[in-house]
């Protein structure tokens, strides 16, 4: 390796990996996935250097494993289970289950292919290992990061007392996957958790390990890839009751615990047939990840009450590509009417004057057939088939006429 170890604890990831990872290893543990790397920017290109020390950072992360220290933290986790950590205690990476080549538009191609116990585990540290690579051997690296904390403690002063311009409510730092550097995202965790906010609150991180070693509540619960492997990786399910085959597993794992349901896999239409009393009452709330983010949570807060629930009792929680002022502005027309909280990512953690990689490592196949996400909002679909997606778009098309 060229550069410093990006991934130093197999903590390095989301929480919701975690959350995911628990049903996985209870319910799921035959299924198989394959997993495909994008890169949307147009002008971005991996050179054969920076590939050969993306596959060298991968293979030393495939030789982590969980430290006790760690396992005991995660065990504290109020709905982590001692089956779940046993497992983990066993459990280590595949450097076999990486397929690195250069064979792509953008210099580089990388598949996943194994049980999605392994694969679904892979995405978060790669995404964090191709960004970093990337922005350490295509830019002037301390120059970004000079930028960066400027940015940042300008950013911080905007939420602070002595200027308060932005009202966020509750707000988490989703970062990780698409972080400058594991540097940058320590020193924006650090200094969001000691600012002293107007009229908001700094939750926490996604990063299990940042959370552990800074004393703060890791966050997140549940990912497009659970719903979509969920309800389509069993062939005999009509791939159109997705959510309802995913909230049905989540529940009997959690019960009442950790319930933030995603809603936007098909479509959030398609996912309101689903949501009936019963999940909507388990479901502490519900979040957002495409599509308009005021009309979303207008038609959450009819459904709510639709059902007879006060929606001031559930949380909307809105993750799309977003900033303070747009967080502010959603707040300000949801404020009173819910619980409202924020997951920001990329904002918070490579914000630079260089253009952030918009690079995704997504499920692609589970048990050997094609998986689609048909999101809200277009640009965001994902899956190699178009005529599975055809199928697909059928089976909710007539459900949703004929339900």
């Amino acid at each position: 390796m060229v550069l410093p170890q990006i991934i130093i604890s197999l903590l390095e990831t989301d929480m919701y990996k975690f959350s995911m990872g628990q049903v996985i290893f209870h319910q799921f543990s035959d299924y198989k996935t394959t997993w495909t790397f994008k890169c949307r920017n147009e002008n971005v290109f991996f050179t054969a250097e920076m590939v050969e020390e993306i596959r060298d950072q991968i293979r030393a992360y495939c030789n982590l494993r969980f430290t006790e220290q760690e396992l005991q933290y995660l065990d504290h986790i109020l709905w982590i289970k001692g089956s779940y950590i046993d497992f983990l205690r066993l459990w280590k990476p595949r450097f076999e289950d990486f397929e690195i080549t250069s064979n792509a538009e953008c210099g580089l191609a990388i598949e996943t292919k194994g049980t999605w116990l392994n694969t679904s585990m892979y995405e978060i540290p790669l995404l964090a290992i191709v960004n970093e690579v990337y922005f350490r051997m295509a830019h002037d690296y301390d120059h970004l990061m000079k930028v960066f904390r400027e940015k940042l403690e300008e950013k911080a002063g905007w939420l602070e007392t002595r200027q308060g311009k932005y009202q966020l409510s509750s707000f988490s730092e989703f970062g990780l996957r698409r972080r400058l550097s594991a540097e940058a995202q320590e020193t924006a965790v650090q200094r969001l958790s000691t600012a002293e906010y107007c009229n908001s609150v700094f939750v926490g991180t996604s990063n299990v390990y940042l959370a552990m070693k800074n004393n703060l509540t890791p966050t997140g619960t549940q990912a497009h890839e659970y719903i979509m492997c969920v309800g389509q990786g069993n062939h005999k399910h009509n791939p159109a009751y997705s959510n309802w085959y995913a909230m049905d597993s989540w529940v009997k794992e959690y019960g009442i615990l950790n319930g933030i349901a995603l809603t936007d896999t098909i479509t959030t239409e398609c996912f309101l047939r689903d949501f009936n009393l019963t999940y909507a009452t388990l479901f502490s709330g519900v979040r957002h990840d495409s599509g308009d983010p005021f009309q979303w949570g207008e038609r959450m807060l009819k459904h709510y009450e639709e059902l007879g629930i006060n929606p001031q009792t559930k949380t909307l929680l809105f993750s799309d590509s977003l900033n303070f002022k747009k967080a502010d502005e959603i707040f300000r027309y949801f404020e009173g009417k819910a619980k409202i909280a924020f997951g920001i990512g990329t904002y918070i953690s490579n914000d630079t004057d260089a253009e952030p990689l918009n690079i995704v490592m997504k499920v692609t196949k589970c048990n050997g057939q094609d998986v689609a996400k048909l999101s809200d909002a277009e640009g965001k679909s994902i899956c190699k088939n178009p005529e599975y997606v055809d199928y697909l778009q059928r089976c909710i098309n007539w459900r949703m006429h004929h339900e």
